[in-house]
């Protein structure tokens, strides 16, 4: 399967859609991202029941903002619409393979219940505060971060 190219209007259709998700955010004026693109696509094309979605940050700067992009390239993993993974970098062909496989290895149940007790003390925090939960997309951003998947770094 090649890359697809969601945007802002169609970007929560492609996650909502689709069990498995995985979004390089880039831009064509950065190195690194120009050095993982081919990578990215390689991976994409030997991988089947993965969406791999790439995000141009200059041309979709709302979704950028909306999942807080300051670095580029940035790498994320939702799967069953919960962010699983999120990190900036890019990483070689090999590292990439073994992400994908530690994302699919996870335990969903004990990812959904996990990411439902911290929005649930996060929602607690914020709601003492006097402030409200933004929309499913913050929640799916602030869910439990890296779901046990081991950091490239």
């Amino acid at each position: 399967m090649s890359t697809i190219d969601p945007t802002a209007d169609d970007f929560n259709d492609v996650v909502s859609g689709n069990d498995f998700v995985i979004t390089d955010f880039w831009a064509e004026w950065c190195g690194p991202c120009r050095k993982f693109g081919p990578v990215f696509e390689q991976v994409s094309n030997k991988r089947e029941g993965v969406v791999f979605a790439k995000v141009d940050t200059e041309g979709q700067r709302e979704l950028a903002q909306e999942f807080e992009i300051t670095s580029i390239p940035t790498l994320m993993i939702v799967r069953e619409q919960i962010a699983i993974f999120h990190q900036v970098g890019a990483l070689p062909e090999a590292g990439l393979d073994d992400l994908i496989n530690q994302a699919r290895s996870l335990d969903m149940d004990v990812v959904r219940a996990s990411s439902a007790a911290a929005d649930k003390n996060y929602r607690a925090r914020f709601e003492c505060a006097g402030r409200q939960r933004g929309t499913a997309e913050n929640r799916m951003r602030s869910s439990p971060g890296h779901a046990g998947i081991n950091r490239y770094e």
